[in-house]
């Protein structure tokens, strides 16, 4: 009876008469409640009636009944439709774990776990796809792009090339591999090239996604070639506006031509325009919960503001100076400021906010307020152009008792000179800002009478602990607990020689001098372009490379500076 009873249903969906459909599977349901396939196709009909309530508790119970892959890909289909990513999710593990996963819903899980960042658990669902699909192409550009992620780019290239090789025609499959090859470092520029290529022709192949435009004026703008750049990113935006890539793309291209008024706009506009919850490139943290809304420039005066620092340690350091100006200009009631709990201790002693807490305590610990703003928004709403750069230094200033507690500990000689040379090797462009190692210095170690002190943390800080013979170097990092000592110790040193991170920052922020080492390839946007200096930081010189992976000259030219430092020093001889 179930069965003649199914028939008439799926006659009916063949039909197109998906209210004949329900109202059949509904009576059949009756006679047989326990039928997992009358069940299936009673969501399927609900689903094409709009009726989604209804779809879903269909198929919760045909699961309940019977384990089935496709029924597992129709309801967690539906909850993604709706918002509900984490039951999808669930919905998906379910199937796995109970081993009724077919090939589209190991795809579905490692999608949702990827979007969580959940990388090793979303790599291993996409090989469990391919090993029952290995032609599977969305398999394979997904695994390819968490390979990526996870900086396995060998890996995520020969993907990209076998999901190529199976479609040649998918735009999309062009796009990805043009993305690992531009993340390739290739000195003779062969990779840039051919990632070039494989935008164009995903744009040659879908010319109405903008989103191959933005890709392409991205690239573009990290080979130099910033005109062209600026041409490709203005289409992607009048093409369409709504995406949120692009307006963040062509925002740091204007800034790094010191184009500021537009660039901001531009940037807050992309940001604005991420969905809710989305963690934007380059920002380890989502927007903040809660329903109040953005600052867009409204009227502060009795209202209570919540500056959230989403960004990276740098970027915060770079903005913080903006915490007075708000102050001062739109007269806000309250300013909380939520950021890095590193840097709470080095903030608490700045003027500006009344209060700062940490972004990891925010959800418990986030104050009424009635609007929110980006830290990195501020200087659009504080007017900043060019020429008007807030760069008065110092904005931040190192606690007294940690001036003394490290003072015994800096080296006596005529030039102090701290190093960092790796940064953090989760930032999406370490492979070209980073040096390769301590060794990579060496020629710094030439200049006599300069005292050498190691602020590495992380990634290369066993290389100051044990340089190689004939490396004069102090290794103060791994006594380092936070930003505030690194302040007490940068405010004791002569000069910082760093790669492009944190620590050029916090030297910036503390009036200190600081050259920075920074590489010819996807530079960003902050240092400008063919410039030595940068109106962000007075005190900061640039050494640029003149191709990309050509650390050796820039460090050379540091050393011949650092010697003529050195000549001007007290105590030359």
């Amino acid at each position: 009876m179930a069965t003649d009873a199914l028939v008439r249903v799926l006659d009916a969906l063949d039909n197109g008469d998906a209210e004949a459909a329900c109202r059949l599977g509904m009576l059949a349901l009756q006679a047989d409640p326990e039928d997992a396939r009358l069940w299936s196709a009673c969501g399927i009909a609900a689903r094409l009636c709009g009726r989604d309530e209804e779809a879903e508790r269909c198929w919760r119970r045909a699961l309940a009944l019977r384990p089935d892959a496709l029924v597992t890909h129709h309801l967690a289909s539906l909850l993604r439709a709706r918002g509900r990513d984490g039951e999808a999710l669930a919905c998906y593990q379910a199937a796995a774990d109970d081993g009724s996963a077919d090939a589209r819903c190991w795809l579905g899980l490692g999608v949702l776990l990827a979007a969580r960042r959940r990388l090793a658990q979303a790599e291993a669902a996409y090989r469990s796809a391919l090993e029952l699909q290995p032609d599977d192409v969305a398999a394979l550009t997904n695994l390819g792009l968490v390979l990526e992620q996870q900086r396995r780019i060998d890996e995520a290239e020969a993907c990209q090339r076998r999901a190529l090789a199976l479609a040649p025609d998918e735009a999309e499959v062009h796009n990805h591999l043009a993305g690992v090859l531009a993340r390739r470092p290739s000195a003779d520029g062969r990779c840039e090239a051919e990632a070039e290529w494989h935008y164009r022709e995903a744009l040659r192949l879908q010319p109405r996604d903008a989103r191959h435009l933005s890709n392409l004026g991205a690239l573009l703008y990290d080979l130099g070639r910033v005109h062209e750049a600026e041409r490709v990113l203005r289409a992607a935006v009048a093409q369409a506006p709504g995406l949120a890539s692009a307006r963040i793309n062509l925002g740091q291209l204007l800034l790094s031509v010191d184009r500021l008024a537009e660039g901001f706009a531009q940037a807050a506009a992309g940001y604005a325009l991420l969905p809710p919850g989305a963690v934007a490139p380059g920002f380890p943290d989502p927007p903040p919960p809660g329903a109040a809304p953005q600052w867009t420039g409204q009227p502060l005066q009795g209202k209570r503001l919540l500056v959230w620092a989403g960004q990276g340690h740098g970027d915060q350091l770079q903005w913080c100076r903006y915490l007075p100006l708000v102050r001062g200009q739109h007269r806000p009631a309250h300013i909380t400021h939520a950021g890095a709990a590193a840097l709470q201790g080095l903030l608490r002693g700045m003027a500006g906010a009344d209060r700062h807490i940490a972004l990891h305590d925010a959800p418990a610990a986030l104050p009424l307020h009635d609007y929110w703003v980006p830290l990195q928004n501020l200087p659009l709403f504080c007017g900043t152009r060019t020429g008007s750069v807030p760069a008065q230094a110092p904005c931040l200033r190192p606690a007294s008792a940690a001036l003394a507690r490290w003072a015994p500990r800096i080296p006596a000689a005529p030039l102090k000179v701290g190093l960092v040379w790796r940064g953090n090797p989760n930032h999406d462009n370490d492979a070209d800002r980073s040096l390769p190692g301590l060794a990579t210095l060496a020629p710094l170690w030439q200049v006599p009478g300069v005292a050498f002190v190691s602020l590495q943390k992380g990634a290369g800080e066993e290389e100051g602990l044990q340089p190689p013979a004939g490396q004069p170097l102090v290794h103060l990092a791994s006594a380092v607990e936070n930003f505030a000592d690194t302040a007490a110790v940068l405010s004791q040193l002569d000069l910082l020689v760093s790669v492009d991170t944190a620590a050029c920052h916090l030297a910036g922020a503390l009036g200190r001098p600081c050259w920075v080492l920074l590489p010819a390839y996807r530079v960003d946007w902050r240092w400008l372009r063919a410039r030595s200096d940068t109106p962000w930081y007075p005190r900061t010189r640039l050494f640029r490379q003149g191709r990309r992976g050509d650390w050796a000259g820039v460090v050379d030219a540091v050393r011949q500076a650092l010697a003529r430092l050195r000549q001007d020093a007290p105590g030359a001889t």
